[in-house]
């Protein structure tokens, strides 16, 4: 790895741990999976910076456990953004990363690229006009865990969101703070449910969809918890079941199924993993903007419409 990029880069291991982060934890399980994720994330992250050889770098996040090489990729990707934004002259790493290796983990790409754009501060405008015109949403939803994650005295204890956005970008900006939420408060229902009770209610629905969709993806707890979960939620069980489905989908299409993604989905969704996914592949259909509405902010509403029938009698 160039020095520079070692030096400016790079993020130490402990970045991630509950201890450094200052994050509650339910149990040394809960903990230490959820550290984990944190440290695949990390490692993903360094070896994108460190390999120039595509092969290379998909062999090495190939070799990941399946369960975890999502979080490798989503590492991956903020690597790749970052250099891209750094080193504009070849702004072609994300791009091909995307269309090439990463096609199947294109959800957790387009997330980890927000990552990058928090990082630096960046303006969203100009790279989001490059990427997917649906998934590019996903960016946000990981500006928005970022800020979360490394930043929670500013995003969840005063509550702050980038000033310049406004409409639909901020909804989905808490989304990802809400799967934020998951990590900060070691998975525990009662605290995500008393930090979340502290925000504004108008921001309540967006917040539990990013819990029911880091619930279904990263998970970390047993059933007992998952439906300790859906209590918690009370209303806004439909946004936490769509959630849930993003999840459900994101792991369907990489082909990296994990026990704790079908428990929530059985639990939110009242159907399998696999149904839950197919809820979303039906909410796209003839999907397009609406107005003011992106087609994202659709896509979500109308899974969620779906789930306020199927889950809320069961």
């Amino acid at each position: 790895m160039a020095h520079w990029k070692r030096n400016l880069l790079k993020i130490a291991p402990e970045e991630v741990t509950f201890a450094r982060r200052g994050f509650a934890s339910s149990s040394r399980e809960v903990r230490e999976h959820l550290e984990n994720i944190g440290r695949t994330f990390v490692s993903g992250y360094h070896t994108a910076l460190e390999c120039d050889d595509s092969a290379a770098l998909t062999a090495s996040l190939n070799a990941i456990p399946e369960e975890m090489r999502g979080f490798a990729f989503e590492g991956a990707a903020m690597a790749l953004c970052l250099l891209d934004c750094l080193m504009p002259w070849r702004r072609s790493r994300l791009d091909a990363f995307l269309t090439g290796p990463a096609a199947d983990h294109t959800y957790m790409v387009h997330v980890g690229a927000g990552w990058a754009l928090a990082r630096l501060k960046r303006r969203v405008d100009g790279p989001l006009q490059r990427w997917d015109p649906l998934l590019r949403w996903l960016a946000i939803d990981g500006y928005g865990f970022h800020e979360g994650y490394f930043h929670p005295q500013l995003a969840i204890e005063r509550q702050e969101r980038p000033g310049q956005w406004s409409g639909h970008t901020l909804c989905v900006f808490d989304q990802g703070l809400g799967r934020s939420l998951w990590f900060v408060n070691g998975a525990d229902p009662d605290r995500i449910q008393a930090t979340i009770h502290r925000f504004a209610p108008n921001r309540h629905a967006d917040l539990w969809s990013g819990v029911g969709l880091a619930c279904a993806y990263a998970g970390g707890v047993d059933r007992a918890m998952v439906e300790a979960t859906r209590c918690a939620a009370g209303p806004f069980l439909p946004e936490l079941a769509q959630g849930a489905a993003f999840g459900a989908k994101a792991r369907q299409r990489a082909d990296n199924p994990a026990d704790h993604t079908e428990i929530a989905c059985r639990v939110f969704c009242s159907m399998s993993a696999a149904d839950a996914a197919r809820v979303t592949d039906a909410a796209l259909v003839d999907l397009a903007s609406e107005g003011a509405q992106p087609a994202y902010a659709i896509w979500r509403r109308r899974i969620q419409n779906r789930f306020s029938t199927e889950v809320v009698l069961t």
